[in-house]
Parts: structure tokens; sequence; C-alpha cells
């Protein structure tokens, strides 16, 4: 009875004293994966990377930079969003074309992005979306080439770094993209068509 009564005064007072410690834990994550009002700041990013085609178009196509500007806004503490314009030059590496020739991409798409602040400096994240893009075959590729639209579904992810007001991050995107009509397989008459993917870094502001 007596051994009964001091592991119970012993868990009491284990609890007593681990309490307030568990407590402030607690607090000190939350502080760390809350957001402030600087955190959740509209703002402007301008990116540079390079990237390009996969699959059958990729294997006529190379890899080609990439020039991007974008609006972000944080309308909830974990979800953000933003709306931009990429612009990127794809070279074409096809034998039935000479050498020299490229595809100009201007894209505007929008995402959806989930992900936490931490330490309101660390903001790494995933994101979705819908784009569109418009496909221009430098005049050397045609025939072979032509000009058309082609419908996109970005999958990002990435981790943007907070300097006061300033930010950097980097991130890749994979998209999945449908209705593109640029060119054949090489000695059929079958369409080519990829994925396109890209990488790029990015500096900006939040006000």
């Amino acid at each position: 009875m007596r051994m009964t009564s001091m592991v119970a005064g012993v868990a009491v007072a284990g609890v007593c004293v681990a309490g307030p410690a568990l407590a402030v834990d607690a607090t000190q994550m939350t502080r760390k994966y809350s957001a402030s009002n600087e955190d959740l700041a509209p703002g402007l990013d301008v990116g540079v990377g390079f990237g390009g085609y996969t699959g059958k178009l990729g294997n006529e196509t190379g890899v080609g930079g990439l020039f991007n500007i974008t609006a972000n806004a944080q309308p909830w503490e974990y979800i953000g969003l933003e709306f931009g314009y990429e612009g990127q030059n794809i070279p074409i590496n096809d034998a039935r074309v000479l050498g020299g020739n490229h595809i100009w991409r201007n894209n505007g798409s929008g995402l959806a992005k989930l992900g936490p602040f931490i330490d309101h400096k660390w903001h790494p994240f995933v994101g979705a979306g819908f784009g569109l893009s418009y496909l221009h075959a430098s005049q050397g590729s045609q025939p072979v080439y032509g000009n058309d639209w082609q419908v996109e579904w970005p999958l990002a992810a990435g981790i943007e770094y907070r300097m006061g007001h300033l930010s950097a991050g980097v991130r890749g995107t994979y998209r999945l993209v449908g209705g593109e009509d640029l060119t054949t397989i090489p000695g059929t008459t079958d369409e080519a068509k990829g994925s396109l993917f890209n990488g790029n870094l990015t500096v900006g502001g939040r006000f």
C-alpha cells in the first residue's frame, strides 16, 4: 500500500512538473509554425530557369531557358494563390529541321499553394493549378512544326526564404499538357506528345 502511494505521488509530481513544460513546448511550436501579417502580405516575384518537354516531344526538342513574373496573395494562413506569365525558348533538335530553330512558349497560369510558415523565414509548399500556352514555332521549322495552343495543369513543389520584405526561392514544376499539335513523330503520322518539366529560381518582395 505504501509503495502504491509512493508511485502515485511520483506520478502526480511528474505531471505537475511536465504539464507546464509541455504547455511551453506547445506554445513554442504554435509560434514556430504560425504566420504573421508580414508573412501573409501579397507580393511580386520574378524568376529565371530552364526546362523542356518529356516523352516523344522531348526526343525532338531540347532544354530551353525561361523567364517568369508572378503576383502572389496569401488569403489564408496555409493556402496561397499566384497568377503569372512565363516565357520560354525551347530549341528544336529535330533532324528534319535545320539547326537554330526553336519554339517560343508564352504561358499564363494560376496556382494554389499549400504550405506552412516556419520561424517566419521558411515557406515550403506544394501547388497545383491550370494554365494556357501559345506555342510559336520559328519560321525555319515550318511546315514540320506549327503554331498551337496548349492546355497545362502545373504541379509544383518548392521552398521560399523570407528576409523581411524580400524573398528568394527555388521550385520545380511538372506540367501535364494537352491539345498540343506541334509536330509528328519522325517516320509516322502520329502526333509527338509529352509533358513539360521546368526548374527555376525566384526573387521578389512582399508589401
